[in-house]
């Protein structure tokens, strides 16, 4: 019969995601037909699936690379992609369900929870073990009624929860104790053990810590695992894990940090590249003056995030980046920002409404309520270079710089080059993945790639394994299972 386990956190960003990725990847190499499952996640970094049928959470895409299968909708059944600092687009089976703020959504999700399980089960019935990630944290108990993500999931699936503290923001005792004290009976009854996360440094200098947090709870350890140094070759969920390289040589690439920044992956292989030094532009922050190319990233809300560039200024330093003779990439949301105008007359995004764009391309993008998910594969019109990517978007982007397209998808033309032939828009997310278009993409401007992204990521997620197998007690672990 099919087992499961469940990582859950002490609290958001402790590195769930990364664990669970380590032990698909472990209980591959023991060869474990493995799947993953978030039943709830929250995230503007998605991921369309194998077939085009869907989106789920970067994580999971990454996890089912850990486990060697495609990704699926059912592995992350329940996604929520942030719109404001209220309201959330709800995604179910990986597809637009609705829009609600917070309230509305508490109230939503006792309907939630079978389709959550029934997803489980399906994956279930495929593999040999299961290995699911929670989302926050149990000891939020206030959000235990109803709750999908963390203890509601695990008991109404009966799955052992192991629980993970990241040591690094310290207070490691009381997360754990903590969490172990606002838990009810049931729910403790959960819990199979905890795990460290994070330690930098010897570990030996934890031994008491880790006693008293044994004592304490009376919950088994199965060990303290030190930093992983390697974790930023693997795409990154959350936008706070947001980071440039410290390079100070090299061509400067600097992508907005927009308010609704979304699948910001589209950066990794580019921040890895050796003769590239990528910035991160923080809010309040200028535009530095050595700027090669200003890339404006996806976004959830694109009319909420021009007007929250323009509130930086950066629109004014884009457009003397420009005079300069400075190259600007905008990808799906940045893209329309190009433009001269967006228009959502259905209300989309928010309110009905017209948003004049930085009119750094002679285009127009028309909102609707139809979203476009597709895998593709497309020929890069300036270089002849291949590449695999994704489109994830709502809108229709017409106007004459589409008569100079980016690329050609088929017989059809995508995205849009400027007359100049320095502004450049796509709804193409993960080209830069593609070796033979970031090669030649990156030679327009003097650097070189040698890079095999792939091999990177793979051979970072065998290094993860083994970083968990020399650290944790897997055996222990993945007997745990039920």
């Amino acid at each position: 019969m099919t087992k499961a386990l469940m990582i859950q956190g002490t609290g958001s960003n402790v590195g769930k995601s990364m664990l669970v990725a380590g032990l698909c990847r472990a209980a591959v190499k023991r060869g474990l037909n493995v799947r993953p499952f978030k039943p709830q996640n929250m995230s503007n970094n998605a991921a369309v699936v194998a077939d085009g049928n869907g989106e789920i959470g970067r994580a999971q895409a990454l996890q089912a690379l850990a486990c060697g299968v495609l990704p699926h909708v059912d592995m992350n059944p329940i996604l929520l992609k942030p719109e404001s600092d209220q309201g959330a687009a709800v995604i179910v089976n990986g597809r637009h369900l609705t829009t609600c703020k917070a309230r509305e959504y508490a109230q939503l999700k006792p309907d939630l929870m079978q389709a959550v399980l029934d997803s489980f089960e399906r994956l279930k019935s495929e593999c040999d073990l299961v290995i699911v990630e929670g989302a926050g944290s149990p000891a939020e108990v206030n959000l235990r009624k109803n709750d999908i993500a963390n203890m509601g999931f695990a008991c109404a699936a009966d799955v052992p929860v192991v629980l993970a503290g990241d040591i690094d923001r310290g207070g490691i005792i009381a997360q754990m104790v903590g969490t172990q004290a606002v838990l009810d009976d049931v729910d403790k009854a959960q819990i199979a053990g905890f795990m460290i996360n994070k330690f930098r440094g010897d570990p030996r200098l934890f031994d008491d810590g880790y006693e008293l947090i044994k004592d304490q709870t009376g919950w088994p350890g199965f060990g303290v695992l030190p930093w992983f140094g390697k974790a930023g070759f693997l795409p990154a969920e959350d936008a706070l894990d947001l980071r440039g390289t410290d390079d100070d040589q090299g061509l400067h690439v600097v992508c907005l940090g927009l308010s609704r920044i979304a699948n910001f992956d589209d950066l990794d292989p580019i921040g890895m590249e050796d003769g590239v030094r990528l910035t991160i532009l923080k809010a309040g922050e200028a535009l530095p003056g050595d700027t090669d190319l200003v890339i404006i990233p996806g976004t959830k809300s694109t009319r909420q995030d021009l007007a929250f560039l323009r509130d930086q200024g950066w629109d004014t330093d884009i457009y003397a980046h420009v005079r300069r003779g400075g190259h600007v990439l905008g990808i799906c949301g940045g893209y329309q920002m190009l433009g001269t105008e967006i228009d959502d007359p259905h209300g989309i995004e928010g309110p009905a409404g017209s948003s004049q764009g930085l009119g750094l391309l002679n285009v127009k993008t028309i909102m609707s309520p139809e979203k476009t998910l597709t895998r593709v594969e497309a020929k890069h019109q300036p270089s002849g270079t291949v590449m695999s990517g994704y489109e994830i978007h709502i809108g229709e982007t017409t106007g004459p710089d589409r008569d100079h397209a980016f690329a050609t998808i088929g017989n059809v033309p995508e995205g849009a080059i400027s007359e100049s032939g320095r502004i450049t828009g796509t709804y193409l997310h993960g080209l830069f993945t593609a070796d033979k278009f970031r090669k030649a993409y990156l030679q327009n401007f003097g650097a070189e790639s040698g890079m095999d992204y792939a091999s990177v990521v793979n051979d970072t997620l065998d290094a993860l394994a083994a970083h968990l197998e020399e650290h944790l007690d897997i055996d222990a672990l993945l007997k745990c299972a039920r």
